[in-house]
This record gives C-alpha cells, structure tokens and sequence, in this order.
C-alpha cells in the first residue's frame, strides 16, 4: 500500500522515523507518533507505530507487559518457543511481562498498530537480538 494510502487508511499521522538509540533495534524503516508520552503522570506511555513493507523489532521483553492494538495492514507477532501470529486490524496482543517476543509488518504490507505499556516502573524493555532473516523470510 502506497504511503499516501495508509493515511487515509488509519486515524493517527503516522509521525517521525523512529529515533536514535531505540531506532538500533529494528530492522527496516519504522515511524512512531508518541501519543501518550513516558513521563505522562499516568505512567502509561501509548504509540503508535508504523512499519514499512519488512519493517520490523529485533527480539525484545517488556518488564511489565505490553499490548497491541492493530490499526491496520498486515503483520506478525511471535512470541519465543511459539509460532509466529498473523496480525490484522482490530486484532489485540496482550503480551506477558517479560514475554521475549518482536512483531512488526510482513514482507509486502505496510503495517500499524498502537503500542500500550504497561507497568512501566517494572522497567524499561530489554532489547536482544534480530530476528533471524531466514526465519522472517518464511512467512507468508
């Protein structure tokens, strides 16, 4: 889907490539929109996300949690030791804390979702390897 579709296809701008150093633990061009901010009073900072065509995280956790609302096009989550979740919009992840997981678009679709963090005083996520190319390259 072309850029100039995917703002006429979901409801938040899709704001600025993502920024430095967080910007190291993706793999492909991704753009946040901090809708919520970190130092929010209510301690629950929400983004939303948007992945080009490939675009995705490296392997991560998230001390307390995380969930993810999809916006729109087509992508996957995976959690370690499970088999990776095709996602689509209106589809909701609730991720366990310390689940290590990554999601992020598929080969030929764009990708957004709003991200939640939960229970940020547990910490902020540990970020950890890549997913594997060969891996990524399976899906379909």
């Amino acid at each position: 889907m072309k850029d100039q579709d995917i703002s006429q296809s979901v409801i938040f701008p899709r704001g600025e490539p993502m920024p430095e150093p967080i910007r190291q633990n993706f793999t492909g061009k991704v753009y946040r929109n901090m809708l919520v901010p970190a130092d929010s009073p209510l301690g629950c900072p929400i983004a939303y996300v948007t992945f080009e065509p490939g675009s995705r995280t490296f392997w991560h956790t998230h001390p307390g949690g995380q969930i993810l609302l999809v916006m729109g096009g087509r992508g996957w989550y995976q959690e370690e030791g499970k088999q990776p979740r095709e996602l689509h919009a209106g589809d909701v992840v609730e991720i366990p804390r310390n689940a290590k997981h990554w999601h992020g678009a598929a080969k030929d679709s764009w990708f957004a979702h709003v991200a939640l963090e939960a229970d940020i005083k547990a910490g902020p996520a540990e970020w950890l390897e890549p997913v594997a190319e060969m891996d990524y390259t399976q899906l379909r």
